[in-house]
């Protein structure tokens, strides 16, 4: 009964994970008008880095000369990966966003593995991808420049599991993405500073910015490390493949957004994929935006 309790709470926990982490990216996005992507992705940054430094509390084990080299590299995953999300839900919608994404942890999974079954998951990843390509000759289909965006995040979320999984060994997870978090907001904030001026500090969406630095990378971090302590890695990265699934229905109760049949089929393909990649055996996929 006891050990029923304990899986059960995991499981909530990377639900509870997603969805705050999807309902966080809707509330960005309706920050755009105000502040842009640029914008929001600094107040996500500044926040998030300041709210895992006061729980994690990194500088009790900071990284020691060439270690910070994979801490850096790793920030600089984790800033590219938000600020090209961003920039891509400004002109596509959340579902397909996350769908496109999502191929990059799903590369680093089938990558790593020799077996020849896993090249129908392969296959059904390219087919979800193909079939979420924008048709040029239609003023309805998808912007080329926000799939592009998407797919970028999604080359910076395999860099950022890589280079993760080198930082993880030379500390805990928490003091990892603290510090990981930080050289992101080094590098960004700054940027959406100079984008959008004064605007960053104004009474109308500080407070926003602060509940997206906790919905998206705050409180979700801390129930996934909480679910990775009580559930095997294979259960968890199941799990996981439903983000985009959840990013759609997000997109659809929260911003309006929506999908074609044809849509909805390509991110079912994508968690198809995704789902038979969890039965490689592998670490699991760390969080995403």
């Amino acid at each position: 009964m006891q050990v029923n309790r304990i899986l059960l709470t995991a499981i909530g926990s990377v639900l509870l994970a997603m969805i705050t982490i999807q309902s966080g990216a809707s509330l960005a996005k309706q920050l755009f008008p105000l502040v842009g992507p640029e914008g929001t992705t600094a107040l996500r940054l500044g926040f998030a880095a300041a709210v895992l430094w006061l729980v994690f509390r990194p500088w009790r084990a900071l990284p020691q000369g060439r270690d910070w080299r994979s801490i850096i590299v790793y920030g600089l995953c984790l800033g590219g990966m938000n600020i090209l999300f961003y920039l891509s839900i400004d002109r596509i919608p959340l579902g397909i966003a996350v769908a496109l994404e999502f191929t990059g942890p799903l590369a680093v999974a089938l990558f790593g593995s020799k077996r020849k079954t896993d090249l129908f998951w392969v296959a059904c990843a390219i087919v979800g991808i193909l079939l979420l390509m924008p048709d040029m000759s239609s003023a309805q289909g998808l912007d080329i420049t926000g799939v592009i965006l998407a797919l970028g995040a999604g080359a910076c979320w395999a860099g950022y599991i890589l280079f993760g999984t080198r930082t993880g060994k030379q500390a805990s997870g928490g003091i990892t993405v603290a510090l990981g978090m930080t050289v992101a907001a080094i590098v960004l904030v700054p940027v959406g500073a100079i984008s959008q001026g004064l605007a960053l500090i104004s009474w109308q969406v500080l407070p926003l910015g602060l509940l997206i630095g906790i919905l998206s990378s705050a409180l979700p971090y801390s129930l996934e490390m909480i679910a990775l302590r009580n559930m095997p890695t294979q259960t968890f990265s199941v799990l996981m493949s439903l983000e985009p699934a959840i990013a759609a229905l997000a997109g659809l109760v929260i911003l309006s957004e929506q999908l074609t049949l044809l849509q909805w089929s390509a991110i079912g393909l994508v968690i198809i994929a995704s789902l038979g990649s969890s039965f490689t055996p592998k670490k699991a996929v760390e969080m995403g935006v």
